[in-house]
């Protein structure tokens, strides 16, 4: 999960900031035999320097090296590595991101030859994350893939392998080198994250079963980043979420309540975009923030149908939500809807073509999150869908309000309804959907405590 997504879209400026921190170069190493064909190289070149842009770097320049062969020593030919030391010279840049996955040692012999920093598209992609993640549990997340990720390549910051530690203490056995010192160090640090961590986790399990009884049923917003999903969200629910033309621009879910044409109302939540490639460091961050996303109700792909390579975006949010263990080619056809958004960047060709593809399949929407269209047909198609549903309440309930669960059990499915040691009755109950709405009209403060406590228990 971002920003004027809904705007019109421009290849990222190369100057990205009025005072730049740090002269960057980009390189995009293009196996051509190998080369991924879902995307061009060209595309994937301008989401790297958009990643770059995402950290404020002012870029000097960004190439693709096409290869052959990919060397172990420094992915790229001697010749190549010559070349391009002389064009950081020339640009004065302190930092190179490859965007491509670097081996320790191929990042440190990169290093040593350009004298410079080098940042693959794994450790760029933990510098926007550590920069932007909020929640507790994300920022923990975030340092504790940035402590594994530094772990693996500490051999590219030492010189001095071959020094050795003295036996003092508890700082080391005789013989220790300066590096096994060093990973035990980040070893301890992790740990210590990881504790943290597992703390944090047990705390979220206290509020699993609030978060699972949303007193509105959750719809969630998912898609490839900067596809509009905040954009789309901030126009929907009146809300002023962070939205920028910006990868990344939505790292920490939000959720709002919405009222549908009918009067129902739904829980929306706004999640992280997803990426080609993303580092296996986070995969772990992404299935604490989208807890959502598995239990929704119905899950919204947003999709950016005017960008040139849209279906190969929406084959990486596939993968990506697979490995959390979300199929969208298996999910229940009445749970998902593809939202293909930014129709208002559409050519007239591409707006019938998408047009005609919404019109032949059901659950198929054209929109524009900058301009509102096709956002009623949105909000009439989730009416449809939950029109039928029921609504299962986790309700906590005062002795003063005896009336409500009377009511509740006249009217609803009570699955169970147990008094604690406070005198307050909680009370699992299932509600059609005209019944929810009378319950709600009748009781409001009892649904208001239970959608607070949930958005709370899940933010």
């Amino acid at each position: 999960m971002n920003g004027n997504e809904g705007g019109k879209r421009s290849r990222p400026s190369f100057q990205v900031s009025d005072q730049p921190v740090t002269k960057a170069l980009v390189l995009l190493p293009w196996l051509k035999r190998a080369a991924d064909q879902r995307r061009s190289a060209t595309e994937r070149l301008a989401e790297a320097v958009g990643l770059a842009a995402a950290i404020h770097l002012d870029i000097q320049s960004a190439d693709i090296i096409p290869l052959d062969v990919i060397k172990p020593a420094t992915l790229l030919g001697s010749g190549k590595v010559e070349e391009l030391g002389g064009q950081i010279k020339k640009q004065h840049v302190d930092l190179v991101i490859v965007d491509g996955q670097l081996s320790p040692v191929q990042q440190r012999n990169l290093e040593r030859a350009w004298k410079v920093k080098v940042l693959d598209r794994t450790g760029l992609i933990l510098e926007i994350f550590g920069e932007r993640a909020r929640t507790r549990e994300g920022r923990l997340q975030v340092e504790l893939a940035h402590l594994t990720y530094q772990k693996s390549r500490l051999v590219r910051s030492w010189t001095h392998l071959e020094r050795q530690r003295g036996g003092v203490g508890f700082l080391g056995g005789p013989g220790e080198t300066q590096i096994e010192a060093d990973r035990r160090a980040l070893q301890d640090k992790i740990n210590r994250l990881e504790k943290d961590i597992g703390k944090v986790k047990k705390t979220r399990e206290l509020h699993r079963k609030t978060r699972r009884s949303a007193p509105y049923p959750v719809v969630a917003l998912v898609g490839y980043t900067n596809a509009g999903k905040s954009t789309l969200f901030n126009l929907v629910t009146e809300s002023d979420v962070f939205a920028k033309d910006l990868l990344f621009a939505t790292l920490d879910p939000t959720m709002r309540a919405i009222e549908l044409p009918s009067g129902r109302k739904v829980i929306l939540s706004d999640t992280v975009g997803f990426i080609s490639d993303l580092p296996t460091h986070l995969i772990a961050s992404f299935r604490a923030t989208l807890e959502e996303v598995l239990e929704a109700e119905i899950i919204l792909h947003v999709r950016d149908v005017a960008h040139d390579e849209t279906e190969a975006q929406k084959a990486d949010v596939a993968d990506v939500l697979k490995s959390l263990g979300v199929d969208l080619e298996t999910r229940d056809e009445g749970k998902l809807i593809e939202v293909l958004n930014k129709s208002d960047l559409l050519d007239d060709d591409g707006s019938a073509a998408f047009a005609e593809l919404a019109a032949r399949e059901r659950n198929t929407i054209l929109t524009s999150a900058l301009n509102g269209d096709g956002v009623e047909e949105l909000l009439n198609r989730l009416d449809e869908l939950l029109g039928s549903d029921t609504t299962s309440l986790h309700l906590a309930i005062a002795p003063q309000d005896g009336e409500a669960i009377a009511w509740l059990h006249r009217h609803g499915n009570v699955r169970q309804s147990e008094p604690d040691g406070e005198g307050i009755t909680h009370v699992d109950v299932d509600l059609a959907g005209p019944e929810m709405g009378r319950f709600e009209k009748k009781f409001p403060l009892i649904v208001q405590d239970a959608l607070t406590e949930f958005v709370d228990a899940a933010e």
